[in-house]
């Protein structure tokens, strides 16, 4: 079973006291000496992970000999638990990893502002607007995160379909869903136990359902949860769940690796994934064979809609306010996203590095796929709602699929809290 990657580290070396009291007790300052800087991320302690790690500190090391670096992995599951006592305390970390979007811009008011220090990485690396907010960013981002749906080429050919051929349609969509059925195997693996399916449910099919208009407005902040679209999201999820589309017990089944492992034991066709680094194309090489796995683009449901692919930056790394030289603590950031790091990332994890100047031809059919659909790709609209919204669609999308909540009940719940903000 493979390790979890994105919600949650598998290796804890450190527990939240671990790091809280170093950063600002025995943070850099301009005397030198025995200086150290603490990381708090969930990252560090997995083995993929072990050379993006060697090689930052290696850099960072090179500019700044005298100041140590001390890498903190919590578990995921606690992280913000974690990291939120550290932010009401003022003391804690020195740098630490945030996911982007709401979980970043729920917090920079304990953050240093980056844009001073990151000014010639612009360019390199792509992601940036998930770890902004008010034009200003507080993160460098490490990887590009999106929402892929990837199917299983054999279990096409054994249902009678065309692997090269998927749907571009929602009603063909069904039919195929119908064949694999008849088959033997579902449709989707689905793993909503966390809450979280119903994020990638949104922003994996979300550009085959709302209009372009539509898609950009909720991206900038101009949400209309009454929009016959908008409900059309969430009608068809509870109408696979309904329909049996999905593995059975969708709602206690982990994502992280259940459903997953459910895709790649060949029970399920499709799954919504991620483009780094669980749950993604190097993951389910290993299973099924570069061969047999499909990326395929979101069927079209609103008629006149392209769909696109949906991604942001991933995971990226975040300055304290508490830190006592926010200069030399942006350097350990630059040196976690310079290119040789993430290259090492790339390689060993098979992470979508935000670094756009890494070559990833190499990786095979699903991952030139992928990277081929970033020129044309938008941003994933779960990511512009707010970490309290997004925790009430999980609690409504886990009551969709039990049939103990309407749609336009969740809608109006949902519409409530973003609306507040």
């Amino acid at each position: 079973m493979k390790q979890r990657a994105l919600w949650s580290a598998v290796l804890v070396v450190g527990l939240a006291t671990a790091g809280c009291g170093s950063a600002s007790d025995t943070g850099p300052s301009s005397g030198g000496g025995n200086d150290k800087l603490v990381v708090w991320d969930w990252k560090s302690g997995e083995p993929s992970a072990k050379a993006y790690v060697e090689k930052a500190k290696a850099d960072f090391s090179a500019k700044h000999p005298d100041v140590t670096v001390e890498f903190v992995a919590q578990p995921f599951d606690q992280y913000y638990t974690l990291l939120g006592g550290a932010i009401q305390s003022g003391k804690g970390p020195d740098v630490m990893l945030f996911n982007g979007g709401g979980q970043i811009r729920d917090r920079v008011d304990a953050l240093v502002p980056l844009d001073e220090y990151v000014a010639e990485d612009k360019q390199r690396l792509a992601g940036w607007d998930a770890f902004s907010k008010d034009g200003k960013v507080y993160a460098g981002p490490v990887t590009l995160q999106g929402h892929p749906i990837y199917y299983n080429k054999a279990l096409y050919e054994k249902a009678g379909l065309d692997p090269a051929s998927p749907a571009t349609t929602w009603d063909k969509f069904l039919a195929d869903c119908a064949a694999i059925g008849k088959a033997g195997a579902k449709c989707f693996a689905l793993g909503n136990k966390e809450g979280a399916g119903i994020q990638f449910w949104m922003s994996a099919l979300g550009s085959g359902i709302l209009t372009a208009q539509e898609y950009d407005d909720w991206i900038a902040g101009k949400r209309d949860w009454n929009s016959p679209n908008v409900k059309r999201i969430f009608e068809l999820w509870k109408e696979a769940g309904d329909a049996g589309l999905n593995n059975d017990g969708a709602n206690s089944t982990a994502m992280f690796n259940d459903s997953f492992a459910l895709f790649q034991s060949a029970k399920a066709a499709h799954v919504i994934g991620l483009m780094s680094d669980v749950g993604h194309w190097k993951d389910f090489n290993e299973f099924l064979t570069p061969e047999k796995l499909g990326v395929m683009s979101a069927p079209v449901v609103t008629a006149g809609t392209t769909p696109s692919l949906a991604y942001d930056g991933g995971i990226g790394y975040g300055v304290a306010k508490w830190t006592k030289d926010p200069k030399v603590a942006a350097d350990l950031v630059r040196s976690l996203t310079s290119t040789e790091a993430l290259q090492a990332f790339y390689a060993d994890a098979g992470a979508i590095a935000a670094d756009t100047t890494i070559d990833v031809s190499q990786a095979g059919p699903a991952a030139a796929t992928i990277v081929a659909a970033l020129n044309s790709g938008k941003p994933a609209l779960h990511v512009a709602l707010s970490s309290k919204t997004l925790d009430l669609m999980g609690r409504v999308s886990q009551q969709l699929l039990s049939g103990s909540i309407s749609v336009d009940e969740a809608v109006k719940q949902l519409a409530a809290s973003d609306q507040a903000g």
